[in-house]
């Protein structure tokens, strides 16, 4: 069990029946009142975010999430289908929802980790950076430079980023796929 102290970045614990990740944590204790633990916390089902307040009556019980790598194979109708590392006839899928954005970063045979809670997998974790083919880029516009000269390109898989105009069809680049953004090329 944990106390409301224990709640530090990064410390999985179940509230609800759900279980959620600290994201933020500040100890905050005013004059004359009691002391209060105020966190960010991501329900690592709905990565939805909350913002709660936590004093001292309060006790958490460990969120146990196994982590396990996997190999993306192919996305159909929604669904993501993935295998366990080492063994590819033990398949599972994740619908779209709870693949969530970054599904549109996965081609096949990119290794993942997935997040296992009660026998179930809840969350994919894919690499923060990846290379992806640019399948399909508008030409550049001569002038179009004064605020620093970006495009809308799409990438292998279907995905669509702003990239600087220099990025031609064809050209490798280097995708943050946290936050969907253009970090070089390749």
């Amino acid at each position: 069990m944990f106390s409301y102290t224990d709640l530090t970045k990064g410390v999985l614990f179940i509230m609800d029946g759900a279980p959620y990740e600290v994201v933020d944590m500040h100890f905050l204790r005013m004059q004359q009142r009691k002391a209060v633990v105020q966190t960010r916390i991501r329900n690592l089902i709905t990565g939805k975010l909350l913002d709660r307040n936590f004093q001292a009556s309060d006790s958490f019980e460990e969120a146990e999430v196994e982590r396990k790598t996997a190999n993306f194979i192919y996305e159909s109708k929604g669904q993501y289908w993935f295998h366990e590392e080492g063994n590819p006839k033990a398949r599972f899928f994740l619908d779209a929802d709870v693949a969530g954005e970054q599904g549109r970063f996965l081609k096949p045979n990119t290794k993942v980790v997935t997040m296992v809670f009660n026998g179930t997998v809840i969350n994919v974790e894919i690499p923060v950076k990846m290379e992806f083919k640019v399948t399909e880029a508008p030409p550049a516009i001569k002038g179009n430079t004064a605020q620093g000269g970006s495009k809308v390109v799409t990438i292998e898989g279907g995905a669509k980023i702003s990239a600087p105009l220099f990025i031609n069809e064809g050209d490798m680049i280097r995708v943050n796929t946290q936050t969907g953004e253009y970090v070089e090329r390749v």
